[in-house]
């Protein structure tokens, strides 16, 4: 495991790069869209909240004379069939894309394994995991037309060493840190695949998971999202390995 760097963007940080983010329409997905925007990035968003995406994309226009294509997209509903759909429409309006952060997640139920059913457990896999692996795989094609693409798989410290009554988060973090490995490994030479732990962030997922947190005691969003972009740009020359956020 590596920290990332301090890193502050510019506006030519990922200029002209075709950027994929994930669960933009709130926490850090959306920080991250925002600050992709005003390092140049052309941006594709997807949540399955399209008021939230569209109200993004207006803020987006207004402060970068960018406009990102918004998707609305439910992972909790979707097929393989609708991946496969998405992909389509993505081939048909872009010759390439440079950049895939995978941001969307849910936390699921903590208890002890003895009370977590197993659909529980596939209900937070289908957001967390397979919604990584079959994004990716379906991009794989458009991702080689780059240049230099780049991978980034949100992971997290309990996908790194388990916790009690965390069973189906950690599972499914672990599953991704497989992932991220086994394609770092198959794709060392022609992209790069990291993950990427932002630590005790102030979200709404760390306020469900800690309810007697205080916020303030918290990273924001905004402070760490210039990790993802030193991941998505081409200052990161690294891959297959598990960044924690910087200091």
């Amino acid at each position: 495991m590596k920290k990332v760097p301090n890193f502050e963007f510019h506006t030519d940080t990922l200029k002209g790069k075709n950027i994929l983010v994930t669960g933009a329409g709130s926490g850090i997905g959306k920080q991250v869209a925002l600050d992709a925007a005003k390092a140049g990035a052309n941006l594709i968003l997807l949540s399955k909240d399209v008021h939230k995406l569209y109200a993004l994309q207006d803020e987006i226009v207004q402060n970068n004379n960018i406009e990102p294509l918004v998707v609305e997209f439910d992972f909790t509903k979707a097929k393989e069939k609708d991946y496969k759909q998405l992909a389509d429409s993505l081939y048909e309006n872009y010759d390439r894309i440079d950049g895939v952060a995978h941001i969307a997640g849910v936390l699921g139920y903590l208890s002890p394994l003895i009370n977590t059913s197993l659909q529980q457990l596939k209900s937070v896999m289908e957001i967390n995991f397979e919604s990584n692996f079959l994004l990716t795989q379906l991009l794989l094609p458009l991702l080689f037309q780059s240049d230099d693409p780049s991978v980034v798989f949100t992971s997290s410290g309990v996908g790194r060493k388990g916790r009690a009554f965390w069973t189906s988060y950690s599972i499914s973090k672990f599953a991704v840190e497989g992932l991220m490995q086994c394609l770092a490994d198959e794709y060392e030479n022609d992209m790069r695949i990291n993950s990427y732990n932002p630590g005790p962030t102030r979200t709404n997922m760390r306020a469900q998971a800690f309810p007697a947190e205080d916020p303030a005691s918290l990273k924001t969003p905004a402070e760490i999202s210039s990790d993802y972009l030193w991941l998505l740009s081409d200052n990161c020359t690294e891959t297959g390995i598990m960044f924690d956020y910087h200091e």
